[in-house]
């Protein structure tokens, strides 16, 4: 077997031998380890693209975060991620990476996300990046070189006579054959190995082949370069995708397990989140934690799409059409996310290595909360869920402010995936004050990266947070109340009490919750010893001599420490 060798500036030089990048400092001794920081964490997906543009070329940058890092701390999150800011051609982007060691320029240089991420940690901010572990540009240098060398393993390559079919690709080098990819043909599989092997499918290499190993050293220098500049940790793209036709994902979990080990003893402090949409799985394969999403699982993200999914904005062919239980008409149940999270939260626990699931509002690849028939009125009642469920609570940019879903944009960097299915309708520049281009950039309209949305009566940060009543300065209110009141955290006991209209249940054995999605009011008979508290945060939920009503698109957080009845704030 050819050993895969290391091209010119793919290796880091070691942290002793690289000079220390202005405004960077390492993590403070005695800093948590990951599994205990991130019990507390409320995360916040940037896509860098669309949050802030300093420079006003249209496009956001890390400058344009930093300058936005108040808004962050005062809304009390305290851990970002940002969508891949790698350098890329950017078909897909920017999971389309080109060179994993320097950021791409138009969002600044390595030292200016450097100093993005201290500037964070100043402010009590964590900062991960996403890592697309499994598949890179067909401009890599490692693939550009890989596809002129039949001797180069570190792509999985089929050198047979004809076409292998399973998606693979036409060599576009002096190479012959075809090459296995990813997601679209622009995004090379790296080689990882297959789990199981075929004497007449030779570029099935073993998990322990050299081509295999190389890119597990790849992605540790990769991780440690990054680490060794303040970031905090990753949330790795498409995580069960590296090892090929891998049963029960054993291998998948084989090679995290090792990464993890690595990270644990390398650098404890840092977080390994992953995109596999099945935490049940991935968390006992070695990530800390695992969000619920649109896909993933054999059941296909349901237990996402069975909260939030109305049929509108990204929407996969493959779907069979579902009520959200977050739907007006009421038609949806809590009962396929109870079940799932609950299977997860098991498995998790089992599994012994600690770890959680993370519970997000939305993402780049799926619709805004604030999408098709669903309304502003509707949100408060989403959020008083998600802040208050065990789960970690993800918020995606602007969904804070009730940001939609824009219909109808033209397809950009990949944007669509399906006749129903475009994401630039979630990756819309954000919504700062009712300046030119919604405070996003001074640059004209015609250079943005994606329009901002047209809607005159869009939503914008700054007519929010001057509203103690609007969805921001509630959002601002929960995430306080979940980071003081240790019952509603990821760590507080559960006891479901109704799944159903309302969503009614305990946290931590003190705090009664009760969420009403639908438009009509909903009532509820509390068991016996359940008494009605005091309201901590609420609307439209009233409790009297036992009998929970709730108001149409009501929700309530009610301290049972208090006794008497209880009635909307």
């Amino acid at each position: 077997m050819t050993t895969t060798p290391e091209l010119p500036g793919t290796r880091p030089e070691p942290p002793e031998a690289r000079p220390a990048l202005p405004g960077t400092r390492p993590e403070l001794p005695g800093t948590r380890p990951a599994t205990e920081w991130l019990a507390d964490a409320v995360l916040y997906q940037i896509y860098p693209q669309s949050f802030a543009d300093a420079d006003g070329d249209g496009i956001g940058d890390f400058a344009g975060i930093e300058q936005r890092l108040d808004h962050l701390a005062w809304l009390g999150v305290n851990t970002v991620w940002l969508n891949p800011c790698f350098a890329s051609p950017f078909a897909d982007a920017g999971y389309d990476v080109s060179d994993y060691l320097t950021v791409a320029p138009r969002y600044g240089t390595n030292e200016d996300l450097a100093r993005l991420a201290d500037s964070a940690r100043r402010r009590g901010i964590r900062v991960l990046l996403d890592l697309v572990a499994g598949h890179t540009s067909d401009r890599h240098p490692w693939f550009t070189a890989s596809a002129d060398d039949p001797s180069d393993h570190r792509y999985i390559w089929a050198d047979a006579g004809k076409d292998p079919g399973d998606g693979f690709q036409p060599s576009p080098g002096t190479r012959p054959g075809w090459y296995k990819p990813n997601f679209f043909p622009s995004q090379p599989a790296l080689n990882f190995g297959y789990a199981r092997t075929h004497p007449e499918e030779p570029w099935r290499q073993p998990v322990d082949a050299e081509g295999p190993r190389a890119n597990r050293r790849a992605l540790r220098e990769i991780m440690e370069h990054w680490l060794g500049l303040g970031l905090s940790g990753f949330r790795v793209d498409m995580a069960a995708s590296l090892v090929k036709d891998d049963p029960g994902h054993a291998e998948s979990a084989r090679l995290w397990r090792e990464m993890r080990d690595w990270l644990d003893t390398e650098h404890p402090r840092a977080a390994l989140l992953s995109e596999w949409g099945d935490p049940a799985v991935s968390v006992p394969a070695g990530f800390h934690a695992d969000f619920f999403l649109q896909f993933g699982a054999a059941d296909d993200g349901l237990k996402l799409r069975s909260l939030w999914n109305n049929s509108t904005g990204t929407v996969s062919e493959q779907w069979a059409p579902l009520e959200p239980y977050f739907g007006a008409d009421g038609a949806g149940s809590p009962g396929t996310f109870l079940d799932g999270w609950k299977a997860a939260t098991t498995a998790i626990s089992e599994a012994g290595h600690g770890g959680f699931v993370a519970l997000p509002t939305a993402n780049h690849d799926f619709s805004r909360l604030a999408c098709g028939p669903r309304t502003a009125e509707q949100l408060p009642a989403a959020f008083a869920f998600q802040l208050t469920w065990p789960t970690l609570p993800a918020v995606y940019y602007g969904d804070e402010i009730g940001m939609r879903y824009v219909p109808g944009l033209p397809e950009h960097e990949g944007s669509v995936l399906g006749p129903r299915y475009n994401r630039a309708g979630s990756r819309t520049p954000m919504q700062w004050d009712s300046t030119a281009n919604a405070g996003f950039s001074t640059a004209p309209p015609e250079r943005l990266y994606l329009p901002v949305d047209p809607d005159p009566a869009r939503p914008t940060v700054a007519a929010q947070r001057a509203d103690p009543g609007s969805l921001l300065s509630l959002v601002r209110r929960l995430i306080a109340l979940r980071k003081a009141t240790p019952e509603l955290g990821s760590a507080g006991g559960t006891q479901v009490l109704h799944a159903g209209y309302p969503f009614v249940y305990v946290r931590g054995g003190r705090y009664l919750v009760v969420v009403n999605p639908r438009r009509e009011k909903a009532e509820f008979a509390l068991p016996e010893g359940v008494g009605g508290g005091e309201p901590v945060e609420a609307e439209g939920v009233v409790v009297n001599a036992g009998l929970v009503t709730a108001a149409g698109f009501g929700y309530g957080i009610l301290d049972l420490g208090h006794a008497g009845a209880a009635g909307a704030r």
